[in-house]
């Protein structure tokens, strides 16, 4: 044994720097290989986010990432339910638990809560997802990040226009347009997508807006301006149904959808400039502000005229929202070894003007709740990576964060008393990790960190009746991270990566009640999860492609609360996930095909696991073809989703006090579209 050891090595030694990795991710701000990473982190580039599908939604592309889940509500009212490793499955309303940035701003509040539909995936360039503790470093988020990075305008000026249509009378139109004009790189990008839905009652629009500005200053600096905009209006909410209901009709709407017109609209501006300066060959500085502003108006399925304390059926939130970050970045020596080291400080605060009404059948009533509440998070971080042998490096990173909330209630009556109040949370949260070159083509790494996640707004909103006002009772929860894995890429053959990891957190936050729209929250005890992912892809120099992503994750409570018993597992997370994809190229003639197979196991819908959402599998197919000429091109493409016309649940909203669990996925649909390209 001892003897092929000293076999391997010698020959790793001997092809140690033949074989460089040419997957570079930012997981750490600053751009590396992911094999001198102690992390797991996957790439998805723009040809995987657009390529024969809608660019509506995260969830067309992010099952090809392990240890991600993500359930297409196909209720656009509510946004996607996105977990990782289990973090963020039990959110109702939007993202939470994974902390999500486009183009180096914060697309997440300083609460934690996101909206991934703010993502433009018709100009995305490419999303890095990053699993496991070192996205503590980033803030407040235990499970993750998510980074949209767009794309960088063409060398030669282009403009590009698609259009799509299928089922359920759903379109997408685009227009994008960039190019480099001297020291200047812009590229833009205009959408429209339309839907009746598949659910009664579930129409949507969603006109959206990117842009990115680079601009070089000088050899030694840059300037980076990105701006986007979002706006939703009217879009219906079909909320969920029974067990009952789906097996009677899964595009059906409980009554009371229609009886209070259940919608919600959406307007959000952000944009915000970065500044990278080289201070020197070693050394460099980056600065960032942002701002921007969210207006949401949710009709909910209840009046909320009564009792006293009720704070209506129609909530109205005006949001302004902003920060900043200034970040050192050096590169020297220790030991005679290379040290990599970087440090910052980042402020965001987030305010908004929250009133209730009471929803009148579908109109805006008498108010019932009028406050003020604001929300800021300070971070100050560092973070090294020394190569302290020729094949090992070791990472350590900390980061201190406090989060502080204020209400101040202006609706004061009979029965309803002066709900303000305030609440702060911090922590310290340190990581470290190391990394092993096996060779140049395969690292071995393993990494311990703690994760820190203070409850959102969302779930500070209520108490359960009779009392009013915020929840401030709820604590943050507290999670202890550990994985070790193995990654390796081999240059036109394949990539492989496989972890292990395990984590405890206390004071995890669940679900209390939901009912009519409004959900309550509590913390619970210890929760565990343990699990494993893998992911491949084909690297080969042909006309084949595949890729495969499996995730077995066994998450539970590991403690006894209320109705719950010791060993019932985290709704709205899977025990397995499997993803398989494989296409087929023609070039003279530009075909291509391509098969994509999801294996989603049961979902428990709560906490005291009464009831699953039942396992499943779908098979999606595309055909495209391409033309191309000197300065065009012209692509078409069919894709077929559910070709089996399978009946399944997409989606969980988890702890119903009403039992309507189920949010009902499309059966067989039916997309046709077309996409023109031009230089200039």
């Amino acid at each position: 044994m001892r003897a092929l050891i000293g076999c391997l090595a010698a020959v790793s030694c001997a092809v140690f720097a033949q074989q460089p990795d040419g997957v570079v991710v930012t997981a750490t701000r600053v751009g590396q290989p992911s094999l001198e990473l102690p992390v797991s982190i996957d790439r998805l580039y723009g040809e995987d986010l657009r390529e024969g599908r809608a660019q509506v939604n995260l969830s067309e592309s992010l099952g090809r990432v392990p240890g991600i889940v993500v359930l297409n509500r196909q209720n656009y009212a509510q946004d996607l339910q996105i977990s990782s490793r289990g973090f963020g499955a039990r959110a109702t309303f939007g993202v939470r638990g994974i902390r999500m940035i486009a183009d180096g701003i914060p697309a997440s509040m300083p609460d934690g809560q996101g909206q991934s539909a703010t993502f433009d995936l018709g100009s995305a360039g490419r999303v890095e997802v990053l699993r496991g503790p070192f996205s503590s470093m980033y803030g407040n988020a235990s499970g993750g990040v998510i980074n949209v990075i767009t794309e960088d305008g063409p060398a030669v000026p282009t403009v590009e226009a698609g259009f799509y249509g299928g089922s359920y009378d759903t379109w997408r139109g685009a227009l994008k347009f960039g190019g480099q004009w001297g020291a200047l790189n812009a590229i833009g990008n205009l959408s429209r997508f339309s839907t009746d839905g598949y659910r009664d009652h579930s129409a949507a629009v969603r006109d959206q807006l990117n842009a990115k500005a680079r601009v070089d200053l000088g050899p030694a600096t840059g300037l980076t301006l990105v701006a986007n905009s979002l706006r939703q209006p009217d879009t219906q909410d079909p909320l969920g149904l029974t067990r009952a209901q789906v097996q009677q009709n899964p595009q059906q709407v409980v009554p009371q959808a229609i009886q209070f017109n259940t919608r919600k609209t959406i307007e959000h501006d952000q944009a915000g400039a970065t500044l990278d300066h080289a201070l020197s060959d070693a050394t460099r500085l980056q600065a960032s502000a942002w701002a921007g502003s969210r207006f949401v108006e949710q009709f909910q399925a209840f009046s909320g005229a009564t009792p006293a304390t009720a704070s209506g059926g129609v909530v109205n939130l005006d949001r302004t929202f902003g920060g900043g970050a200034l970040r050192l970045f050096n590169d020297s020596a220790l030991g005679g070894r290379p040290l990599r080291f970087s440090a910052g400080v980042e402020v965001e605060r987030m305010a908004e003007h929250r009133q209730g009404f009471v929803n009148d059948n579908g109109v805006a009533g008498a108010l019932r709740r009028d406050e003020d509440n604001v929300v800021s998070s300070t971070g100050v971080f560092a973070q090294a990576e020394w190569k302290f042998a020729e094949r090992w490096s070791g990472h350590l990173g900390v980061r201190s964060t406090r989060v502080d909330f204020e209400s101040t209630d202006h609706y004061i009556a009979a029965g309803n008393p002066d709900d303000s109040g305030s609440r702060d949370y911090s922590a310290t949260t340190p990581v470290a990790g190391v990394v092993f070159r096996l060779d140049p083509a395969t690292s071995l790494y393993a990494n311990w960190g703690r994760g820190f996640e203070t409850p959102t707004f969302v779930e500070l909103a209520y108490q359960n009746p009779p009392a009013s006002g915020l929840n401030f009772a709820l604590e943050a929860s507290r999670s202890r991270h550990a994985e070790v894995g193995v990654k390796t890429v081999r240059a036109g053959a394949y990539r492989l990566n496989a972890a292990l990891f395990d984590i405890v957190t206390s004071d995890e936050i669940v679900v209390d009640q939901a009912s009519g729209g409004r959900t309550t929250y509590r913390n619970a005890g210890e929760t565990h999860r343990r699990g494993l992912e893998l992911g491949g892809e084909l690297l080969l120099a042909g006309p084949f492609e595949a890729r495969a992503a499996y995730t077995y994750m066994n998450a539970e409570f590991s403690d006894a609360f209320g109705a719950v018993t010791a060993g019932n597992v985290l709704p709205g997370v899977p025990q397995t996930q499997f993803y398989a994809e494989a296409a087929w190229r023609h070039a003279p003639t530009g075909l291509r095909a391509a098969a994509e197979l999801l294996y989603r196991d049961r979902v428990a819908v709560n906490d005291v696991n009464s009831e699953f959402a039942d396992a499943f599998t779908v098979l999606n197919l595309v055909f495209g073809f391409q033309q191309q000429g000197p300065k065009w091109r012209l692509s078409e493409f069919l894709r077929v989703d559910n070709v089996a016309d399978t009946a399944y649940i997409g989606s969980v909203v988890v702890n119903d006090a009403n039992n309507r669990f189920y949010e009902p996925a499309p059966q067989r649909s039916i997309m046709l579209g077309v996409q023109a390209s031009l230089q200039f």
